[in-house]
Parts: C-alpha cells; structure tokens; sequence
C-alpha cells in the first residue's frame, strides 16, 4: 500500500511540475535594430528605414533592442526631440558600439542618434511596446532576426523549454524520488 502512495504522489508532483511549466513558459527576443546595417545612417538615405524595420516586428515588455554602431550613438528621447531631431534632452544616452536597451514597460519609445545630422538623414526610429499579458488582435510576426535570447526564469529558447530555478528544483525532487 505504501508502494502505491509514493508511486500516486510521484505522479501528482509530474502533472504538477508539467502543468506549471505550461503556464510560466514566456518568449523573450533580443532584437538587432537595423539587422545587418546596425544603428547608421540608413543607406541611400531611406530616412524611412529604422521605422519600416520596427514596423515588422512585435516589440512586448521583457525584450531587449540592441544597438550595433561605430562612432555614433543611441538616444532615448521624448516625442517632441524625436520630431525635431534634438538631442540636449536624452532619457537614455549610450555611445559604448554595442548597446542593449531592455524594454521594460509597455509605451512608445523614440530613438535618435547623438551624432550631428544623423537623425536628420533618416537614423531616427519609434518603437512601440506592448503589454506581454495583454492579448493582442493578431498573431506576433516572427523576429526579423534570429535573436532569440534566454529569458530569466522559464522560458522557452529555440523551441525548447528552459526551466527556471523552482521548477528545476522540482524536477530534482521528483527524479530523486522515482529513482
């Protein structure tokens, strides 16, 4: 009888853990802004293309852009600088060549560069960032980029399920148990 009880709650504790997992599994995307261009000023001066390039992807809460650049830099800034080009007034300011902006809250998020006249030329880009509960009207567009990066807990990455700490914990408990 004994035998029957440690085989019933191992198999409780494998719906659990499998279950929960569903439910906690969450897609997290590092974006290359511009892809293979990067964060310059945008080929035959398309002052379009940072924009079009956004347009194409589903930006949620929890994903990260990253800005790739040489002597330049990226600047978060309000939608009024963002019209006129202004660059005295920065939310964020970054010139490290390699910069990663998480995108921590859902809202619109205005991007220029600091460099003189590049934002005039077309390096200038408005993302919008929606809510990750909030359901949307249409299905995401896959990532303009494969730039799947690994979230901080469970997650998935590639198609595959990553556990958080708790869970690997008690797939731990469990193993130790059935074996």
């Amino acid at each position: 009888m004994a035998s029957h009880f440690n085989i019933s709650l191992k198999l409780l504790l494998v719906i659990f853990f499998t279950s929960s997992l569903h439910h906690h599994l969450v897609e997290s995307f590092e974006f290359e802004v511009g892809e293979r261009v990067g964060w310059a000023i945008p080929p035959s001066n398309n002052t379009t293309f940072y924009n079009t390039w956004a347009s194409k992807n589903r930006f949620e809460v929890g994903d990260t852009l990253n800005f790739k650049y040489k002597k330049d830099s990226v600047m978060a800034v309000s939608e009024i600088d963002y019209r006129q080009c202004v660059s005295t007034h920065p939310t964020f300011y970054s010139n490290n060549r390699d910069t990663d902006f998480p995108l921590k809250h859902p809202g619109t998020f205005y991007f220029i560069s600091g460099a003189s006249g590049h934002c005039e030329k077309g390096q200038r880009m408005i993302i919008k960032v929606l809510d990750r509960s909030q359901p949307s009207d249409s299905p995401p567009p896959p990532p303009s980029h494969n730039s799947t990066s690994p979230p901080s807990s469970a997650g998935v990455v590639n198609g595959v399920a990553v556990l958080g700490p708790l869970q690997m914990l008690v797939v731990l408990c469990v193993g130790s148990l059935v074996f």
